[in-house]
């Protein structure tokens, strides 16, 4: 009788810990801290839930870091911005398939004083070879995330080996490093988005922008469930489908801050607002 007991309760639900009956599970996203500064999720996210049933546990953290988690089956659902970086994950088999989101661009900001002499330019390149030349402060993010792989790759760009003390590492988010950035007078790079969140309690200024190597696309891939069973593979796919369907994609479009549109969608060709 207890086993029966205990049989009943389990299929209703009702023992400690159990979700309640027809409760979706939560749908683990590992995403980048740009995505979370931005404002962009808390703005997405219940609207994906009152569709769905589904519950988005959001990781903000870099996108080395995501993919990591994807790879070690932490998380369901990675959301980041390092295309290269995401196609060794997916060739690897740790994901399924990149499906592209939408894409905003990188600035390189800094002191209104610019000792570098780099406003205006629209060549990353060459600005951040005005930087190293002047020893002129600058902080990197240093984390590989999707920001400092690209910050990497200007610099190879620009002939540039970066080190010293004008260079600085912080290990940090997006956020925290515009912070840093801005107490020491430095240059950093970061994404359009997290700038306009963040910009008013900041002393830095946009200085640098247009470079097509400033693009910044983001992609959204469910970890691979041959690699790791206990994924919510389900949960993972209707995020996906609404991030790059018709709901998904037009409330990207209608994102604003300062009145600027921070993402624009890529999925589907969407008329802005």
């Amino acid at each position: 009788m207890a086993r029966l007991i205990t049989i009943l309760c389990a299929l209703l639900g009702l023992l400690p810990g159990a979700a309640p009956a027809g409760e979706r599970p939560a749908v683990r996203l590992a995403t980048t801290t740009s995505t979370e500064n931005s404002g962009l999720l808390e703005y997405l996210l219940p609207a994906f839930e009152r569709a769905t049933g589904y519950h988005v546990h959001v990781i903000a953290v870099g996108t080395g870091k995501a993919l990591r988690m994807g790879r070690d089956g932490d998380v369901d659902v990675v959301l980041v911005h390092a295309p290269a970086a995401e196609a060794e994950f997916v060739a690897a088999g740790h994901g399924l398939r990149r499906h592209p989101v939408m894409h905003n661009d990188f600035l390189i900001v800094g002191p209104r004083a610019d000792p570098a002499r780099v406003r205006g330019l629209t060549d990353a390149a060459e600005a951040l070879r005005r930087i190293a030349a002047a020893r002129a402060p600058f902080v990197s993010r240093g984390d590989d995330s999707g920001t400092h792989k690209k910050e990497r790759a200007l610099w190879r760009a620009a002939g540039v080996q970066p080190g010293g003390r004008w260079y600085r590492e912080a290990g940090q988010g997006m956020g925290r490093v515009l912070q840093m950035a801005s107490e020491l007078d430095a240059y950093t790079l970061t994404d359009r988005g997290t700038w306009l969140a963040l910009r008013d309690g900041l002393a830095l200024q946009p200085l640098v922008a247009g470079d097509e190597r400033l693009y910044n696309p983001y992609g959204i891939i469910a970890v691979n469930p041959a690699r790791h069973p206990g994924v919510n593979l389900a949960g993972a796919r209707a995020l996906i489908h609404w991030l790059t369907g018709q709901d998904g994609q037009r409330r990207i479009a209608a994102y604003r801050l300062h009145g600027e549109q921070l993402f624009h969608p890529d999925a589907l060709r969407v008329a802005t607002p």
